[in-house]
């Protein structure tokens, strides 16, 4: 019984509450979509009536009407690693928390999280930029930790009574 109280105690205090997110880039389509709904009844009337006369023009031109996938918007890196940032890169195949410091051109001048002495070095363009995560606080972790100290402290209450 004790064993499971210490081996808690120990997961409790070496668990984090912070955690490496992509974050996910705005989708320009669901934001269209979202404008359109607080659009007012009228406005939706006239948006649809633009919408048939660019259909009437594109069966006038006699043009296929094809599916236009959304393009993906550029990501501009040097924007996403701005200095003091705790980031998590993959460059190229490899995975590294760091700390950005600076910019010297294109290429990116940074530090492993625990070791400020230690600098490394990448061109942006070594750098995947769709895996790029930034450290954030996760409130499921959070409320996990909270509640498993809480049956613990409880555990612990009820063996000292009993």
């Amino acid at each position: 019984m004790r064993k499971n109280l210490y081996l808690t105690i120990l997961l409790c205090t070496l668990s984090s509450c912070y955690t490496y997110q992509v974050k996910k880039p705005a989708d320009p389509a669901a934001d269209n979509k979202k404008e359109s709904k607080k659009a007012g009844i009228a406005d939706n009337n006239t948006s649809l009536q633009m919408k048939n006369a660019a259909a009437e023009t594109q069966i006038q031109n006699s043009q296929p009407a094809t599916a236009i996938a959304p393009v993906p918007v550029p990501v501009n890196i040097q924007e996403k690693l701005a200095p003091n940032k705790n980031v998590k890169i993959e460059v190229d195949g490899k995975s590294y928390k760091v700390i950005v410091d600076r910019w010297e051109s294109d290429s990116l001048v940074a530090h492993p999280v625990h070791q400020p002495k230690k600098i490394l070095k990448f061109h942006k363009n070594q750098i995947n930029s769709e895996r790029i995560a930034e450290k954030r606080f996760s409130q499921p972790i959070a409320d996990i930790i909270t509640v498993t100290a809480y049956a613990g402290i409880g555990v612990l209450i009820y063996s000292l009574l009993k």
